[in-house]
């Protein structure tokens, strides 16, 4: 009987060897957000150290931080009133030296110079379904030319309560080396295609709430930290390893099971 063959993805050789820093866009900086900048942040001081040119991080948020904001995310009292988006990038600039930046603005086709602000990587934490469907339209809108900020990948975060999903899409197809051992799959497929008909039956619930108590009765304390852990970790693994067997995973926090989303 003919073995098959494992299937995997290779990741494109520019985010390998860069000849600049790789362009991040990172859409929202609230719960998931915050706690995936730092991870970015912690990634790039190690990409660094191991001779690459790490990343360059642009943070895009509208929204001014809260009181229910401190505590499930990262944010002090001394921050309030501040664009969530400018006081992370601030912070991580003066902790690790980079020089992120910050676009305090929702990331949709109203944004002036939309076409101008491309990114190899785009990472989005977002509340709405709508924002998702908003954000893939841009990024297919986007031509596949060979600028060196050529939309490469999508990587989505998204939660309930205390369950959550994180989906690594490519933007068009990846060049695959020919592999006598892999199955090489050039295409990982958009969320807003793949789980069409799931994400138009959700029904978001982005409601202020004018409490911490009230925020944890939405959202679980530690859904947003384990998430985006997780989701770096399958990150990390596309810039150390250069493949991956896994296109994300669902994550159920109640009864600590994490279930991957395998390369097909």
């Amino acid at each position: 009987m003919k073995e098959l063959k494992k299937s995997v993805h290779f990741t494109d050789s520019y985010l390998l060897q860069p000849t600049n820093p790789v362009s991040v866009n990172l859409i929202g900086a609230g719960g998931t957000g915050s706690q995936v900048l730092t991870a970015l942040a912690r990634m790039n001081h190690a990409l660094h150290a191991l001779g690459h040119p790490g990343f360059f991080v642009r943070v895009f948020d509208g929204d001014a931080i809260s009181t229910p904001n401190l505590g499930r995310q990262l944010f002090s009292a001394s921050e309030l009133g501040l664009n969530k988006g400018v006081a992370l990038t601030n912070r991580i600039n003066r902790f690790f030296g980079t020089n992120w930046k910050a676009m305090p603005q929702s990331y949709n086709h109203s944004l002036p110079g939309l076409a101008d602000m491309k990114a190899n990587l785009t990472v989005s934490c977002v509340d709405t379904v709508l924002a998702r469907f908003d954000i893939a339209a841009i990024l297919q809108s986007f031509p596949q030319d060979q600028h060196r900020d050529k939309p490469l990948y999508w990587m989505d975060f998204g939660n309930s309560h205390h369950t959550g999903q994180v989906i690594l899409s490519t933007i068009g197809s990846i060049q695959q080396p020919a592999s006598k051992k892999f199955h090489t799959v050039a295409r990982l497929p958009v969320i807003t295609d793949e789980f069409k008909h799931l994400l138009t039956q959700q029904q978001d619930n982005n409601e202020p709430s004018c409490s911490l108590a009230e925020a944890l009765e939405k959202q679980d304390l530690f859904i947003n930290s384990a998430l985006a852990n997780t989701g770096a970790s399958l990150l990390w693994q596309l810039f150390r390893k250069g493949m991956t067997a896994n296109r994300g995973f669902f994550l159920n926090l109640e009864d600590f099971r994490t279930q991957p989303l395998k390369v097909a």
